[in-house]
């Protein structure tokens, strides 16, 4: 039996989920939440075999919630859902120790093949991406603007790009409003940008965030 939690910070998509897992003899949903701090705390509580994680959560992101369940050693492995089809993202939540990367819009059947890789000790990425990641091996392709900021620069970047205020992303981050700022300064020098409107255009176009 494969003991999966869910996490995702939207109710519908959160039991839509729980319900096809569910439907499926050899799986079982042993919890749910919104929350990447719960997320965390149910896996120490629960140890799951898979967890099934939205990148985007209102308290911590899928990286660093990736990093957080990591650090407890247990067996559990992270199985990464997002909107985003984004190579830089997988690259970076792989390196921070997920075992998958799928996107939303998969159909069922590979959502349930993804679950079914990654709790095999596996890993799985959808398809799409991983042609795009294999295809840069050994050839000389320009590197993404993004891939020179760190994960707590990309981290502010993409809460900036939202919308969120210094003092907003300073609290998520549990950051002094200084180095929100110190962050902000090195993101627009390092992407070569101005404002955070240009931040906003910048993500919408990298295909980071979604548009309005």
């Amino acid at each position: 039996m494969i003991r999966i939690l869910v996490v995702d910070d939207h109710e519908l998509v959160r039991n839509g989920l729980c319900r096809i897992l569910e439907s499926v003899d050899e799986m079982e949903v042993v919890g749910s939440t919104g929350s990447g701090h719960a997320a965390v705390e149910l896996c120490r509580e629960l140890e799951p075999d898979v967890v099934l994680l939205d990148y985007s959560l209102p308290d911590i992101d899928g990286l660093e919630t990736t990093r957080q369940i990591g650090a407890l050693d247990l067996s559990s492995r992270v199985l990464i859902l997002t909107m985003y089809a984004s190579e830089e993202y997988a690259t970076r939540l792989l390196k921070a120790g997920a075992s998958g990367f799928i996107v939303k819009d998969s159909p069922t059947e590979e959502l349930l093949a993804a679950v079914r890789k990654v709790a095999q000790r596996g890993v799985y990425v959808t398809p799409s991406i991983m042609e795009g990641m294999v295809s840069r091996i050994g050839e000389r392709v320009e590197e993404a603007p993004e891939a020179a900021l760190s994960d707590r620069e990309m981290q502010v970047l993409l809460h900036l790009a939202r919308g969120a205020l210094t003092r907003e992303v300073a609290r998520t981050l549990s950051l002094s409003m200084s180095t929100v700022e110190t962050y902000r300064s090195r993101i627009l020098k390092k992407l070569g940008l101005r404002t955070n409107a240009d931040l906003a255009r910048f993500a919408i176009r990298r295909g980071l965030i979604e548009p309005d």
